[in-house]
């Protein structure tokens, strides 16, 4: 089942398929079949094409997903760095934006760097 371009899993509940989808969360999921009038408890599926239909539509008509959203993401990104505020010069250093501590964490942004202080003393076949 493709849904917004993205594969949907067949064998999960609706509620949770539709996260598979950039820009729908648990709780945007829920407001979506709450529009539609579909019970979040039914299979992926099973849904009709009817369904499916007024799934695609709601989305289309309410919610920025997928391509849409990066693309807004990435120019709100790219004016805090154009106008160098904090944010936009952490994002430069690709860095923490959010206050996070980065002398132990940060790894993943980073670059996975583990730097470990070696033991002073030196091999014995080294001498």
């Amino acid at each position: 089942m493709r849904l917004v371009g993205v594969n949907i899993p067949d064998n999960k509940r609706v509620e949770y398929a539709l996260t598979y989808i950039h820009g729908i969360g648990k709780t945007s999921s829920d407001a979506i079949l709450a529009a539609t009038g579909i019970p979040a408890d039914k299979k992926a599926k099973d849904l009709t094409p009817e369904e499916m239909k007024k799934i695609q539509e709601y989305v289309e008509k309410n919610c920025k997903v997928e391509g849409e959203l990066r693309q807004v993401i990435k120019t709100n990104v790219a004016r805090l760095k154009e106008i160098n505020c904090y944010r936009g010069t952490r994002h430069m250093k690709k860095l923490p934006t959010r206050g996070q501590r980065t002398k132990t964490n940060s790894r993943t942004v980073r670059g996975n760097v583990r730097k470990t202080a070696a033991s002073g003393k030196r091999k014995s076949s080294l001498k």
